[in-house]
């Protein structure tokens, strides 16, 4: 696509931030990105609309310190310019037996995913996670003449019904990541 074309493209990045957390933790042991960086690194030179940033609160009473560290990150990313936290909830069924679940989250991105389409608020979106539960939504967004693009980690072989969807697929590794950890 032509430079001067780019430029006009209207962008969102959709972030599933317990995958992402969850992804960077297994594949690096940490997960201290500059969420600025990572997402000026998505948008290459396209204009950016918003970004959607999706998550659970942990439950305070439950876990107190993690709690706050947690409050301070979303503060942290509520700075960055058009970016917006969406939160879900988190399931303590078996506390601590089990780690709690989170509610809600995928019914989040995908009303986002779609409403945002259906408004023409954008050209191109992004989805950063590797839920194959968001494939039929993505879908849909191409049904309606929109492009999409889905950032995961591994190899080919990962979230395959995401790869078939996409028109195309951007690989998050150590490469990629240059210029993105604090």
């Amino acid at each position: 696509m032509p430079r001067d074309i780019r430029a006009i493209e209207r962008l969102m990045i959709f972030i599933d931030g317990s995958n992402l957390y969850h992804s960077l933790k297994s594949q690096f042991g940490h997960a201290d990105l500059k969420f600025e960086a990572l997402c000026h690194k998505i948008t290459q030179d396209r204009r950016l609309v918003r970004i959607y940033y999706y998550n659970a609160p942990v439950d305070q009473a439950k876990e107190a310190e993690h709690y706050q560290e947690q409050q301070r990150f979303f503060q942290e990313l509520r700075r960055i310019p058009y970016l917006e936290v969406r939160l879900g909830r988190l399931i303590y069924r078996s506390w601590p037996a089990e780690p709690p679940y989170e509610k809600g989250i995928d019914v989040m991105m995908t009303t986002d995913i779609l409403l945002h389409s259906f408004r023409d608020t954008y050209d191109t979106m992004v989805m950063v996670g590797g839920d194959t539960d968001l494939a039929d939504a993505l879908q849909a967004v191409k049904d309606m003449g929109r492009h999409v693009e889905v950032a995961l980690f591994g190899g080919p072989w990962t979230s395959q019904r995401l790869r078939d969807v996409a028109d195309k697929v951007v690989r998050i590794d150590g490469n990629f990541l240059k210029g993105c950890w604090k």
